[in-house]
């Protein structure tokens, strides 16, 4: 098929290997010093690995290659995990099955007694149950109150750290996970992409992203989500979002159709794309 993918131009590249670490999906090795694409399947064409070439020896170019294979990825990924921890590398990794249960559902509650973690829905005609009001935060509001766009969130906790993995709103769920950023750069995010979903949120730069994937593996295992739409910013980081989706999955044991949609800096949809279940 014709499509995207990276190029590296042998004569740019010194062999520095910050390109093969910059590719998680091991899409890329180095050869007699030199990097080279060795699995085109195992390349999204996204460019993590462009951002991190002091060189500029990766670009982009579109010609016939063989198809991204989401599910081949992760399960190399899991794979690679898993010889890790045999030899002690690195964070632990995805295992065989999920951890025991009392782990999972205190995945959801890293602290008790906060009012933050209380779980809670509303339907669309009420507005969420405040704990506070403040006068400041009124008086800053009331003049644009007439022009305020309705909120399409339905639940709380919204953080993937906080919630629990059988929380009500999550079960067969259309569920969004977006990066933090994302809402913050799109105006229209409630209105175009957070209605009549679930959502939680999480950064895979900041957060504990192994502790990530067990949440979202415990997620997909327990509450069954039929759609799980993955929204990340274009910037190299941030495609460990899709990296979590891809390696929960594998531990979780299930499959669920997945949309991914990618945010510009501008706020802008740059990319939407599906991956087959």
């Amino acid at each position: 098929m014709q499509r995207e993918i990276i190029r590296i131009d042998a004569d740019k590249c010194d062999g520095c290997g910050l390109c093969i670490a910059g590719c998680p999906e091991g899409a890329l090795q180095l050869i007699d010093g030199k990097a080279r694409l060795v699995r085109e399947d195992f390349c999204d064409g996204l460019g993590a690995c462009l951002g991190v070439c002091p060189k500029s020896a990766i670009s982009f170019e579109t010609r016939e290659a063989a198809a991204f294979d989401a599910a081949a990825v992760a399960r190399h990924m899991a794979e690679e995990q898993t010889g890790n921890d045999r030899h002690g590398i690195g964070s632990p990794g995805p295992a065989s099955s999920l951890p025991p249960l009392e782990t999972l559902e205190s995945l959801g509650s890293p602290a008790s007694g906060c009012p933050g973690l209380k779980v809670m829905q509303w339907p669309a005609e009420m507005t969420p149950p405040a704990e506070t009001s403040g006068a400041g935060a009124v008086a800053a509001g009331a003049d644009a109150a007439e022009d305020r766009s309705p909120s399409e969130l339905r639940h709380w906790p919204v953080q993937l750290s906080l919630a629990p993995p059988t929380a009500p709103f999550l079960r067969g769920a259309d569920l969004m996970l977006t990066a933090d950023c994302a809402p913050v750069a799109m105006g229209d995010f409630h209105r175009r992409l957070l209605a009549g979903r679930a959502v939680l949120l999480g950064c895979p730069k900041l957060d504990d992203r192994q502790r990530h994937v067990e949440k979202l593996a415990a997620i997909i295992a327990q509450s069954a989500p039929r759609r799980l739409t993955v929204v990340h910013m274009d910037v190299p980081c941030c495609l460990g979002l899709v990296q979590i989706v891809q390696q929960a999955m594998v531990l979780a044991g299930q499959r669920v159709h997945v949309d991914q949609v990618t945010v510009g800096r501008d706020g802008q949809v740059l990319r939407a794309v599906s991956w087959d279940e």
